[in-house]
């Protein structure tokens, strides 16, 4: 299989898989203890946790604290519901873990526009009372880049919170500065599924989702894993040391399927955007079709989290797209571990797959 979905997950790194090891031991090593137990396995398994949680921190702004989490999406909801915030306002291409927690915390939650190319403006009016703004650093579905920066510091004048969602950017581009809160997740950047985790900026109070031991520094109760701790230290690791390599081959990726998918419409900004993360459009074409026949290839219609929900992308549609265009639509994510023959081939498979459907190719050339 030529694997070119980087956007809904990434491969495990050989390095994070090594650090997770030691920690899933059965009962003849100590790697399985408790890192809350006193004794000394617990004691080194929460060391284990610590130097984890460092390695992670290493990715965020300093002035703040790690707090592990199940996933980016635990984050976000102990972001906006931990904050307390009542009137909240959030770009209108955000992943549904903000969207839809959102409009939960606050049902009257005010949408901040974007342009055609997939942009907040860092001047867009914000809404008078908002407590609460968040923002996403990396779409997921078009890979544009958004102006956090500016945006964090507009929120602040107004006295509201900024909450970043930095899913698809960390590890790859530097942290979004200026945010007070910044959610992550370790199988968007070659760590293991089932742990994220939650930046929080000295000062802020949050409060609690989920009750019991208080473990992590009171704000979230439950067991950590030692094993997932340490896949995702040792991935954000290897992120901070292999970042301008790895952001050099994306490049060059995207040139070869950019050159080799000529002629098709790009989806987002071509310039301030993550380059692993290539949108594009065929006038009639069907991408259910495709997907079916491109069976050793796998790629999207659109975000993995809204796959097979027979909806419009809510992304592309805040672009300007009909419904008719957005199933049009593919997106192709690539990465650390994609090989140039492979993503070659898998374009290739592509081409022909929509040709096949009759659709009139625009004009292309061979990668080089």
């Amino acid at each position: 299989m030529i694997y070119l979905d980087y956007q809904a997950t990434t491969p495990l790194a050989p390095e994070a898989r090594e650090a997770m090891m030691p920690w899933l031991a059965g009962p003849e090593a100590p790697g399985f203890a408790n890192p809350h137990s006193p004794h000394r396995a617990g004691r080194a398994a929460a060391a284990a946790v610590e130097v984890a949680r460092e390695q992670v921190a290493a990715l965020l702004p300093a002035g703040g604290r790690v707090i592990f989490t199940s996933g980016a999406t635990e984050a976000l909801n102990l972001a906006i519901f931990g904050s307390g915030a009542r009137r909240l306002a959030v770009s209108a291409i955000e992943h549904a873990a903000v969207l839809d927690t959102a409009r939960a915390a606050d049902p009257g939650v005010a949408l901040l526009p974007v342009d055609p190319q997939g942009l907040v403006a860092a001047d867009v009016p914000l809404p008078a009372g908002a407590d609460l703004v968040a923002v996403m650093q990396v779409n997921n579905e078009i890979g544009t880049i958004q102006p956090v920066a500016e945006l964090a510091r507009r929120a602040h004048a107004q006295g509201a919170l900024f909450l970043c969602d930095a899913v698809q950017g960390a590890g790859k581009i530097a942290p979004p500065p200026d945010a007070d809160l910044i959610a992550i997740s370790a199988h968007k950047l070659y760590g293991p599924k089932g742990i994220g985790a939650l930046w929080v900026r000295d000062g802020i109070d949050l409060k609690p989702l989920i009750h019991g031991g208080g473990q992590e520094g009171g704000l979230r109760s439950g067991t950590l894993s030692p094993a997932l701790c340490a896949g995702f230290g040792a991935a954000a690791a290897l992120c901070a040391t292999l970042r301008e390599s790895d952001a050099a081959h994306v490049d060059n990726l995207w040139k070869r399927a950019r050159g080799a998918l000529a002629g098709w419409t790009l989806n987002g900004s071509a310039t301030a955007r993550w380059h692993g993360n290539l949108n594009l459009r065929l006038a009639g074409l069907d991408v259910a079709r495709l997907l079916s026949e491109c069976r050793n290839v796998a790629f999207s219609a659109g975000s993995a989290c809204a796959s097979g929900s027979g909806r419009p992308s809510h992304v592309l549609r805040a672009i300007g797209l009909s419904d008719r265009d957005t199933k049009t639509a593919i997106r192709l994510g690539f990465g650390r571990y994609t090989r140039e023959e492979d993503l070659d081939e898998g374009v290739a498979a592509i081409i022909a797959a929509a040709g096949s459907q009759g659709v009139a190719l625009p004009w292309s050339e061979s990668p080089s």
